[in-house]
């Protein structure tokens, strides 16, 4: 398994200050057609420090989070404090064994990619139960925001980063559709529903470092191209965007059904 999957539980608190929690109107819809109430079973596979999980525990059900890294769980301990009924428990997901009465969702939001695809969706559907839900968040840095800057630090990475391909651009949100060919086929009873969230967030530079920091590739960087890149990103911002920047980010929720 990749083991860049354990870089997140590095710094906990910069991770959960750092990375964006999810739309109101998504967490809406995924409640709406998972048919979310305060009798409802969810598991969140890979829940970070709870940037979707908070948000579900407020509508009152019965939650469950599967999380990788302990430090990352003990953050989400503390931010669900105020949630009796959701607890986080500290496994791999492909390790990890379910209770025995089946959920009524299972959600994975930002960290699919992480899970080992041989098991991903098929022990979701042994956690699941007959007609239950399974929603998966992806998330994808789309072009918009301040185009031009991320169209220059890509020189930043070609530059610092051996691993960078010359013709990485962001893609037009239109572009972007995923597709998992395993939920078409059984246990699933589809098509997968997707629904579409777009945003954008604004970043001073020290911010926008720091959300940096919270991406695998980044935190994997040798020290000195590390130094370099976040050097070379920061000038970039100060001297040509005025000290902030803006991203645009895309969400996509699938959703399809377990077969009854």
């Amino acid at each position: 398994m990749n083991t860049l999957r354990g870089t997140f539980d590095e710094d906990a608190e910069l991770y959960d200050r750092m990375r964006p929690r999810y739309p109101p109107d998504l967490v809406t819809e995924l409640a709406a057609v998972a048919g979310l109430g305060t009798r409802s079973r969810v598991l969140e596979v890979g829940p970070g420090t709870g940037q979707l999980t908070v948000a579900l525990a407020g509508l009152g059900c019965e939650l469950t989070a599967v999380e990788l890294g302990p430090s990352l769980a003990a953050v989400a301990r503390r931010n669900l404090c105020a949630f009796p009924r959701a607890h986080v428990e500290v496994s791999p997901f492909e390790e990890w064994t379910p209770p025995r009465a089946p959920f009524d969702l299972v959600v994975c939001a930002t960290a699919i990619h992480w899970i080992d695809p041989v098991l991903r969706f098929t022990r979701a559907a042994d956690a699941l139960r007959p007609g239950g839900t399974l929603a998966i968040v992806t998330t994808h840095h789309v072009a918009g925001g301040s185009g031009d800057f991320f169209e220059q630090a890509q020189r930043c990475y070609e530059r610092w980063d051996p691993a960078t391909r010359p013709d990485i651009r962001l893609r037009d949100e239109a572009l972007v559709h995923t597709v998992f060919g395993e939920l078409e086929q059984p246990p699933w009873d589809g098509p997968v529903r997707v629904r579409r969230h777009a945003r954008e967030i604004t970043y001073t530079v020290e911010q926008y470092l720091d959300l940096l920091m919270t991406y695998s590739g980044h935190r994997d960087l040798a020290p000195d191209a590390r130094h370099g890149l976040l050097t070379c990103i920061r000038a970039l911002i100060d001297e040509r965007h005025g000290g902030s920047i803006t991203k645009r980010y895309l969400h996509e929720l699938l959703t399809v059904r377990k077969s009854v």
